[in-house]
């Protein structure tokens, strides 16, 4: 089970989650030479950058929930329907779900976040004995953590302040004007490769850093690395006319954008051909997320590299955005004590049909169903229907039970997270399950991605050793299907399907320059879904389900009736027509998933991954705006591009 410790930081009390971090007080001075020539108290400072990470519109309930990275052709937000200015690419200039007045945001925070990095990494090259081993993770963890936090700003924003000097330092640095984002991402590659020099790897990690996931390492780092590199070398949106920055980087740049390649596969050979870290790769897919959601941190037990740590029940709500819609009321369900769900995140329906037929990353994905806990009422209203298809419950008695009741074929939620996999129990929104950034699958698809070229076709002067059609069929033979060519088309596809609902797939459509295309090509596939013509001409509205007796197995306590959905017909092009075994006297149930009270679900005015009215807006709005408190208080120095107005 996680535990955490409050540090008294400045006399501020600052709550570091997820793993036993520290045991001794804070120092009693926050000079620079008390605190950084100290390594205990340096440690106690890192705290400080973790704690930004659980405020309220910061990753706690923001970044790692749902409103980052949505809208794709594989995710989309259910917040207000999904039309929520956010979900659609229409942002404004001060959002209520993301921008407060007084700038406690994603750009306040993550700037906070840099400055207190910028202040640790110059405390410790000040004061600190570099010959120290844990003094040399420090850095490196600082490092690391500042460029986690700079290259989400270059997702989201694109151009940012590259302000890698502390205030302290230049006072000059509160009115730094954005900068290309070029000079951002290199200095990530400088720091990236200077932090995996300083770190080892995990299970030589000094103190309580050693061998959890709570706290980044060698490996870490060099995963960062790789993912920065794959989107310097990418495409992205650019303003119309570039007002500041020495650098752009063209089509006609192959020769540095083969260099990014060469240096993937340089960071990824260091994890892959490491005997340790090769064991992080699970053999399971469906492991991988239960050892998240029951709290495993043990490094060597899990594939995630570095996961942002959040507090058991105090700070943290990914579980809460991401698993599949329950209410207050669903105590019936194991491990939850009580607390709603926002169930932030929806899949896109069309995914289904990408999937293979054995690939068993598809229910792990998705949830075709919600939980309820209740006499069968929300079932059906007729007493005979429910004993049918529960045959088990004591109806009359009115006996409440458990059961997946399937939904509609816009209301399909993710399903990674899953309060049925938690070691804990559940009483409110905070559930305090950590974050996941980065994990073994993704080195591997990513040094496949570099071995041809990229996007661009720019191929790597060295390979080190790296065969990428092995990486790339090594994480499809783990999903059960077959190998296949590696090609960019074939990644592409690959990593939709690999980790969808980790909040991966946008930036990915983003840096290979086809986030618009897809998202036009999305929506003419759930128009043709919605009408079952062209490639899902064999589609039905009504589906036949059949449901299996689990007894307890996913109760709250003992002697709790459940069922879970078992059998589905209709649902796959070639399954037309009434299955010959359907009868309700059996338990069978039909149901139509495409109509509703109010009409089509998938229709085109009320199913949106953007607005249809402005597709253009997705040429600049795939980034966010700078929010007009943050702009207001930069005394001028930042401004708005695209069409959004300033």
């Amino acid at each position: 089970m996680k535990t955490y410790k409050y540090i008294a930081i400045a006399a501020v009390a600052v709550a570091f989650a997820g793993c036993d971090f520290f045991d001794s007080k804070s120092p009693s001075a926050m000079d620079g030479a008390a605190v950084f020539s100290n390594p205990d108290n340096a440690e106690l400072v890192i705290a400080g950058v973790y704690e930004q990470f659980g405020q309220d519109k910061s990753y706690r309930n923001r970044l790692a929930c749902g409103y980052m990275s949505m809208n794709t052709d594989t995710e989309h937000g259910t917040k207000n329907s999904g039309k929520a200015e956010y979900n659609i690419y229409s942002m404004s200039l001060a959002n209520g779900e993301l921008s407060t007045s007084t700038g406690k945001d994603p750009w306040g925070y993550l700037n906070a976040t840099i400055e207190k990095c910028n202040n640790i990494i110059e405390g410790i090259e000040d004061y600190g004995d570099l010959n120290d081993e844990k003094m040399r993770y420090l850095l490196g963890e600082a490092l690391f953590l500042r460029s986690f936090c700079y290259l989400d700003m270059v997702k989201l924003w694109g151009d940012v302040p590259a302000r890698f000097v502390s205030i302290t330092k230049d006072p000059k640095g509160l009115e730094m004007p954005k900068s290309d984002r070029v000079n951002v991402l290199k200095q990530l590659r400088i720091d990236l490769k200077r932090a995996a020099e300083l770190m080892p790897w995990s299970k030589d990690c000094p103190g309580t850093a050693k061998n959890t996931t709570c706290r980044p390492s060698k490996a870490a780092a060099l995963a960062l690395l790789a993912r920065v590199d794959l989107m310097y070398a990418g495409k992205g949106v650019r303003p119309a006319t570039w007002q500041v920055g020495p650098e752009f980087l063209t089509a006609e740049n192959a020769t540095l954008r083969s260099e990014l390649n060469t240096e993937v596969l340089w960071a990824c050979s260091q994890i892959l051909n490491n005997g340790d870290e090769q064991k992080k790769f699970q053999t399971n897919y469906e492991d991988i997320f239960k050892k998240i959601c029951a709290d495993v941190t043990d490094y060597y037990s899990s594939e995630v590299f570095w996961e942002i740590p959040f507090a058991d029940g105090s700070r943290g709500q990914v579980l809460q955005y991401n698993c599949t819609k329950m209410s207050d009321a669903v105590r019936g369900l194991k491990n939850n004590e009580g607390g709603s769900s926002n169930s932030a995140v929806g899949i896109v329906p069309t995914l289904y049909y990408d999937f293979e037929a054995t690939d068993v990353r598809r229910d792990v994905t998705m949830a075709r169903y919600i939980w309820m806990y209740d006499d069968g009422a929300d079932y059906n209203s007729d007493p005979a229907n429910i004993a049918l298809a529960f045959p088990e419950v004591d109806v009359d008695g009115g006996e409440k039970f458990l059961y997946q009741k399937g939904v509609m074929i816009n209301s399909w939620y993710g399903n990674k997270y899953r309060v049925e996999w938690m070691t804990r129990k559940r009483s409110g929104n905070e559930d305090g399950i950590n974050f996941p950034v980065i994990r073994y699958a993704d080195v591997l698809l990513m040094a496949a991605e570099a071995y041809i070229g990229g996007i661009g076709g720019d191929m790597p002067s060295e390979t080190y050793g790296i065969d990428g059609a092995e990486c790339f069929n090594k994480v499809r033979t783990r999903a059960g299907v077959g190998t296949k060519t590696l090609n960019m088309a074939n990644i592409q596809e690959e990593r939709k399907l690999e980790f969808t609902g980790e909040y991966i797939r946008k930036w990915d459509l983003m840096r290979w320059g086809i986030l618009k295309e897809t998202l036009l090509a999305a929506h003419s596939r759930l128009d043709a879904m919605n009408l079952h013509d062209g490639e899902f001409a064999g589609l039905r509205d009504t589906i036949y389900m059949k449901y299996k007796f689990v007894g307890d197995e996913y109760s709250y306590e003992p002697g709790i009736k459940g069922y879970v959905i078992d059998s589905v017909y209709g649902l796959n092009k070639d399954e037309s027509g009434i299955p010959p075994y359907y009868s309700k006297a059996n338990g069978w149930i039909k149901t139509c998933i495409y109509q509703s009270k109010s009409g089509r679900v998938l229709a085109p005015d009320s199913y949106m991954l953007f607005d249809r009215e402005f597709p253009q807006r997705l040429n600049g709005r795939q980034l966010w705006p700078i929010f007009s408190v943050n702009v207001g208080q930069s005394n001028g120095a930042l401004w708005n591009d695209y069409d959004y107005v300033n």
